[in-house]
């Protein structure tokens, strides 16, 4: 049996193995194990256990738990919910003001946590309600918090770069430093997008009445403190960490101290936010781990086969493709995926093959984790089984059915593509930051 079968083989039967419902790690560790089992006899055998003592050796791996118990405690302890009432008060006066706010907002919580989870749980019990209170078209609004809790994958501390970086062994700093432009970019597109609709149809978020415009501009001054306290956590965290003052491990260390600090000086610090802080950081800490772990496994038996050269040998030698037409390509592959997988299991499944791969065609594998990312975005969002759009039925109001949830996605998966066209097309969007930063 030729090794492009053997590939094609360990291939098919994890995606049959992820198709019958079994936990991502487990299909995917499984098929690594037996096929170096079965390849190289006993002595594949070892293939898992190095992978697990490189895993565990790997020492920006404690940067994972620290992001993601940050993400949880200030989610657990509502101080979230301070910062969309100031939002409520600044941005309300517009047509699509609140729509507005909800999209800083969300850039806010990704700066503070790095995942989309709890950008989707903020903004669907604490946004979401208040928008339809107010009128807003609930068709908008479910597409804004999808678009806008997805951020959270893209801007700086990205879990998701970590673990791209991890996996294609790419500077974490120089992943998060590429991450702000485009992340940023696409927040202003998302925010265009609902200043220009507003305005055509102002029904869809009508601006607040009048009474409730009535603050005084002591009280408005008084609700900007809100921002503060997330200000001061990001500064301590990543501030610190451009300056050289601390490592990524540190900074994370600094970031987590800084948030637990923050909900005990806001006297919301209780035994019930640290059990549900601590709960879901191991949860989804161990999660991420085994992952890992498997796709180390994985990607060890598909570099013994010699797998990537023949998938390059295939796209540039007997298919004739281009480097841009290859990539174009393997973007298209993530978007078929996203729509029955989430952001990690495509990661691993594909990394293997696509990383090397790319650093052969001649491209920056700092851009194109970048690019990996946004279309992570784009998948968390197409049906039949994107990712927010089940987060957001099981987290929405019943009037809100899921139609409304699928249609709402239209027009932002629209604003990501063009995003990431421009990211594509200018790599400067990307690299003009960490090139001046790190002088690449």
């Amino acid at each position: 049996m030729s090794y492009e079968l053997i590939a094609l083989l360990m291939f098919s039967s994890m995606m049959l193995m992820l198709l019958t419902g079994q936990r991502v790690f487990g299909a995917i560790g499984f098929v690594a194990v037996v096929a170096a089992l079965l390849l190289w006899g006993t002595g594949g055998s070892q293939l898992a256990f190095s992978s697990a003592m490189k895993l565990m050796k790997w020492y920006p791996l404690l940067t994972l738990p620290l992001f993601i118990y940050m993400g949880y405690i200030l989610s657990e302890s509502k101080i979230a919910d301070d910062l969309y009432k100031m939002f409520h008060v600044w941005m309300g006066p517009l047509n699509g003001g609140l729509a507005i706010g909800t999209i800083i907002l969300m850039v806010v919580i990704s700066a503070m946590n790095g995942l989309s989870v709890a950008g989707m749980a903020i903004g669907a019990t604490i946004a979401l309600p208040e928008l339809l209170k107010r009128g807003y078209d609930k068709v908008m609004v479910t597409g804004v918090i999808q678009a806008g809790s997805s951020l959270g994958i893209l801007v700086p501390p990205s879990v998701v770069l970590v673990l791209y970086g991890m996996i294609a062994r790419q500077p974490i700093s120089q992943l998060w430093m590429a991450g702000v432009f485009p992340g940023l970019m696409m927040a202003s597109l998302f925010i265009i997008y609902i200043i220009v609709r507003c305005k055509i149809q102002p029904e869809l978020g009508p601006a607040l009445p009048m009474e409730e415009r009535q603050v005084s501009w002591l009280e408005k001054f008084r609700l900007l403190k809100a921002g503060i306290i997330p200000l001061a956590i990001f500064f301590s965290m990543t501030g610190l960490f451009l300056m050289g003052v601390t490592s990524l491990v540190e900074s994370s260390a600094v970031g987590a101290t800084a948030a637990t600090i923050a909900a005990l000086l806001k006297g919301r610090l209780n035994r019930k936010v640290m059990e549900d802080t601590i709960r879901k950081t191991l949860g989804i800490s161990c999660m991420f781990m085994w992952i890992i772990l498997a796709a180390l496994c994985f990607g060890a038996v598909f570099d013994g086969l010699g797998a990537v050269k023949a998938i390059e040998s295939f796209f540039i030698g007997k298919m004739g493709l281009g480097p841009w037409e290859v990539l174009i390509m393997m973007q298209l592959s993530y978007l078929i995926m996203g729509m029955f997988l989430d952001d990690t299991a495509m990661l691993v499944i594909v990394a293997p093959l696509y990383v090397p791969l790319v650093g052969m065609l001649g491209f920056d594998l700092v851009w194109y984790g970048v690019l990996y990312t946004i279309t992570c975005q784009i998948a968390y969002m197409t049906p039949p089984f994107g990712y927010n759009l089940f987060l957001m039925r099981a987290m929405a109001p019943p009037e809100v059915t899921l139609s409304d949830i699928y249609r709402s996605i239209i027009p932002f998966v629209a604003v990501m593509v063009l995003g990431l066209i421009l990211v594509m097309i200018y790599p400067e969007i990307a690299m003009w930051l960490p090139n001046q930063i790190y002088g690449k």
